[in-house]
């Protein structure tokens, strides 16, 4: 299960219930019920921003029917999660960590005589 998602409205930490979309083409804001996964190009809101949400002049607002409560979990729903929950328990342990080996920095090539280097090449030291 993921975390509850926030309002993506900056310094406000209630949980979402609406996702935002734009439609650009159409100069249309969608308003609707908390999307299942959070989309890069749309937005979370709490209610309260949900509700006195404004948009430009000339743009429509298109509200989508908002549920009264969060659904219940269905058959399907629990059955999804009792066999997640059979399949992490019956996963073997996970094996020790490697031993990293120490490796020497790479120097890159030599320098040509008249030339001067100006990047050089490190290797990430874990």
């Amino acid at each position: 299960m993921g975390a509850i998602r926030q309002c993506s409205r900056s310094a406000c930490r209630q949980s979402a219930v609406a996702t935002l979309t734009y439609v650009y083409a159409e100069s249309t804001a969608v308003l609707g019920p908390l999307a299942t996964y959070a989309e890069p190009h749309s937005y979370d809101l709490c209610a309260q921003h949900a509700e006195s949400l404004t948009v430009p002049r000339g743009w429509e607002v298109m509200r989508l029917a908002m549920p009264s409560s969060p659904p219940e979990p269905g058959p399907d729903d629990l059955l999804a999660l009792a066999n997640a929950v059979r399949e992490a328990a019956s996963a073997p342990a996970p094996a020790a960590p490697e031993q990293r080996t120490v490796r020497a920095p790479f120097d890159g090539p030599a320098p040509v005589e008249g030339t001067r280097r100006h990047l050089r090449i490190l290797r990430d030291p874990s």
